[in-house]
């Protein structure tokens, strides 16, 4: 196995960094997340427009036919610019979409979302896991709520995760309730679903084993945003070392700082090879796939937070305020903790699939 970036991959990941540089520079997105906005159209444009939306769909759904691992490494670049929107939940509903044996939904969705036409999102529920779904599902239609959905008040479409393990698609329409949730992470807001019998496609039944690779799919991607994020941070605070001057010299010469940022490099390179391994388990269907991506979403969720934590310190007063902008990527760390399980959840649940 190589694991090593392909010359695709890294051109992949140029592409959209430069992508985010030309469209969200750090004084737009702060303006961003100071307005309240819960949705950024300039810049999921743009980034549409350099195949984001397609790029895990098969090519003859018009998308670009890569793997979940080159799908990871862009989510990663996201993660360092702190893009705005339903980005990853966008992804999951097209890896749903075209999973799905239903070739009607198939045609009607996946052009448009390989487009970013059509905004997707996925509402999942309960405690999270599977098996805490709670939405009823019945001859074509759903009814129950979910608190927590990222991007809520602007998809057009809703992958639903219905009782038993189930997963529904359901188009805003009569039968959905939106109600805006406060989020602290302005990048990604979120809100809250009651479907009182909305129409919904069946895409896969309770217990099918689809659901749980999709959904260790979903860990993966917070898991590759959690590394761009900490990544982010990191480069930031090693920056600031090198320009600030305090007694004469940059604060970067000062041995406590150099062991500050020593340790933080170490919290996030060690963990890129475990996102790009649980990655490459899911291409491969590998029989560790599953406690792989628990053990990716448990450590980079982590390391995101703690790296946030140092940056901010590394940084000093200055760190602490508003208009610096280490806060936005402090809260994201906290919304990528929390999404799909805390890391605590994901631990005791990659014991259980070694069999501990």
């Amino acid at each position: 196995m190589r694991f090593h970036p392909t010359e695709e991959q890294l051109a992949i990941q140029e592409a959209l960094k430069s992508t985010l540089a030309d469209i969200l520079p750090a004084d737009r997105l702060r303006k961003l997340v100071d307005s309240n906005k819960d949705f950024d159209r300039k810049s999921w444009d743009a980034l549409m427009a350099v195949g984001l939306g397609g790029i895990a769909l098969p090519e003859a759904q018009g998308g670009s036919g890569v793997q979940l691992l080159d799908l990871a490494m862009a989510m990663e670049v996201l993660g360092q610019g702190a893009a705005p929107g339903p980005l990853a939940q966008h992804a999951v509903v097209g890896l749903a979409l075209s999973r799905c044996s239903n070739e009607e939904a198939k045609a009607r969705w996946l052009p448009g979302l390989a487009s970013g036409e059509t905004i997707a999102t996925t509402a999942l529920g309960g405690e999270w896991l599977p098996e805490s779904w709670q939405v009823k599902a019945e001859r074509g239609k759903v009814d129950g709520s979910v608190r927590f959905v990222p991007g809520g008040g602007t998809a057009h479409l809703f992958l639903v995760g219905t009782a038993g393990g189930g997963l529904a698609l359901a188009e805003l329409a009569a039968g959905i309730r939106v109600t805006p949730n406060y989020s602290s992470d302005q990048t990604r807001a979120s809100a809250s679903l009651v479907f009182d019998g909305a129409a919904a496609t069946n895409l896969f039944e309770p217990g099918d084993p689809a659901v749980a690779r999709l959904f260790d799919a979903a860990l993966v991607l917070t898991a590759a945003d959690a590394l761009g994020g900490a990544q982010h941070c990191l480069d930031i605070s090693v920056s600031y070392a090198k320009e600030r001057v305090q007694f004469g010299q940059p604060i970067g010469r000062f041995q406590a700082l150099k062991h500050q940022l020593a340790t933080m490099a170490l919290e996030v390179e060690p963990a890129r090879a475990l996102m790009w391994y649980a990655a490459y388990a899911w291409d491969a269907q590998l029989p560790d796939a599953r406690r792989a991506a628990a053990m990716a979403k448990a450590h980079l969720a982590d390391r995101f937070v703690s790296v946030t934590r140092a940056a901010v310190a590394a940084h000093g007063g200055i760190g602490y305020t508003w208009e610096y902008g280490l806060g936005i990527w402090f809260r994201r760390s906290i919304f990528d903790r929390a999404y799909l399980g805390s890391p605590a959840v994901h631990r005791a649940r990659a014991a259980d699939l070694a069999g501990w």
